[in-house]
């Protein structure tokens, strides 16, 4: 048996679909890369091939990965795909596994690459829908699958199945039926339930979006709100645009930690970046990309997490000048 290791949202969901028809029995487990560590060794290496997807691989565990891949390289295959920015300690391709990465694409477009001379040629309308959800639209591969499809159709299910798997956070099984669907290359929209739960989240999205001038909070140039009723990553792009601050925060408590989404539109700001050197000194973690990323700090680091990103964006505006 296969394992594929993937992210939950829409990009991880439709890599994990494309490699599924593939290799169709395969166990599909989601994770992120807080987890990856702690799920990799739980779930062992008695497998053929290990394929992980969409999972940026976290600093603070880097050490034991590194490890992991050593140990289960000598008895399985391991590839790993996706579109992060690497650890800033390592290079991707010195790693004892195969790594087929790139920024600047989705991780569905490159998994739709990797498998190019085996897959449906009509799966790519898959890929496109993680495109679409992960706004990596400006490639040369998208803009040439995009004349094969029709938009309006192709955007309609993206958006539902976007909608819909962010209403469906930690219901795995649910999105392991998701993954089988799309693998077979059927539209998200005839999935029912899926349906159900994007019109849910798109009425809490709304309802968050018409609440949150009462709840945004500022430090000096962030934009921050906790708790919010619907998408952390949509809650951080309202809250910057609300308030014109460089960027957005929203965050959720979590026991003891409070799990972020960080948003920005500012060309001179790497989120990934300062969030890979900062958090650690702040007992947490965070990364992602450049104008959107994640990040989990305990709760009584937030005050200061607040000022250490505010102060890095000062610098940023400092150096524009």
């Amino acid at each position: 048996m296969n394992l594929i290791i993937t992210h939950g949202d829409v990009d991880g969901v439709t890599s994990a679909a494309l490699a599924l028809s593939i290799y169709p029995d395969s166990q599909i487990f989601f994770s992120h890369p807080v987890g990856l560590f702690s799920d990799l060794k739980g779930l062992g290496s008695d497998f053929e091939k290990i394929l992980i997807l969409d999972i940026a691989l976290n600093e603070v565990h880097l050490n034991g990965l590194l490890k992991l891949f050593e140990e289960y390289s000598k008895n399985t295959e391991i590839t790993y795909i996706d579109h992060h920015p690497p650890p800033l300690s390592i290079k991707l391709y010195e790693l004892p596994i195969e790594v087929f990465h790139e920024e600047d694409v989705c991780t569905a477009e490159l998994t739709f690459r990797y498998f190019s001379d085996r897959i449906d040629p009509s799966m790519s309308r898959v890929a496109l829908y993680g495109a679409i959800g992960d706004y990596a639209l400006d490639t040369p591969f998208v803009r040439e699958q995009l004349k094969v499809w029709d938009i309006r159709a192709l955007f309609f299910e993206a958006g539902l199945l976007s909608q819909g798997l962010e209403g469906s956070r930690k219901m795995y099984d649910f999105k392991r039926e998701v993954v089988l669907h799309l693998s077979r290359n059927r539209l998200p929209s005839e999935l029912s339930p899926l349906l159900i739960r994007a019109l849910i989240q798109s009425l809490k999205d709304e309802e968050m979006r018409r609440s949150l001038p009462q709840l945004v909070k500022t430090h000096g140039e962030i934009a921050y709100v906790l708790n919010p009723s619907g998408s952390l990553g949509r809650a951080a792009f309202y809250a910057y645009v609300l308030t014109s601050k460089r960027v957005g925060v929203a965050g959720e408590v979590r026991e003891k930690k409070i799990v972020m989404s960080l948003r920005t539109a500012d060309p001179y700001i790497d989120l990934n970046n300062i969030l890979r050197i900062m958090m650690p000194q702040l007992g947490g973690s965070g990364g992602g990309h450049k104008k959107a990323a994640g990040a989990r700090v305990p709760v009584d680091n937030f005050e200061e997490f607040l000022e250490k990103l505010n102060q890095y964006i000062l610098r940023v505006r400092r150096n524009e000048s």
